[in-house]
């Protein structure tokens, strides 16, 4: 099996600009400092891509800041753009609450941001 890193050219250079979300660590809303990872843990991943891939560092960022948004996606976001995306397939929103409410359990979205006290009730109860 040939590994998808090995094609030519280089993935990162078939990849579009993606203006739309901000860069790991730049600091933008929904960028590195906004999720919590810290700048330095987020530069590390990048260096480390780019040193194991055949992804220079702007394709590694690229990779990273598109990590990033998939898992920080909100339940709200994902369920108003996957409605969006089965909508334009010309589902009937019967069926696209259906299949919404079988692949949530499924996704990994991000979690609400919670106050200390919501954490303590969260262990405590």
């Amino acid at each position: 099996m040939t590994s998808p890193w090995s094609s030519s050219p280089r993935r990162a250079d078939r990849l579009p600009p993606r203006s739309d979300r901000p860069a790991p660590g730049d600091g933008r809303a929904g960028g590195a400092a906004a999720d919590g990872v810290g700048a330095e843990t987020l530069a590390d991943l990048v260096a480390h891509l780019s040193r194991t891939t055949p992804l220079g560092p702007a394709g590694s960022a690229h990779v990273v800041a598109e990590v990033l948004a998939y898992f920080g996606e909100s339940v709200e976001e994902y369920v108003r753009r996957r409605h969006a995306e089965l909508q334009g397939r010309g589902l009937t929103n019967e069926r696209i609450f259906e299949r919404i409410t079988a692949e949530l359990p499924h996704r990994r979205v991000a979690a609400p941001r919670l106050s200390a006290r919501q954490l303590r009730r969260i262990v405590y109860g």
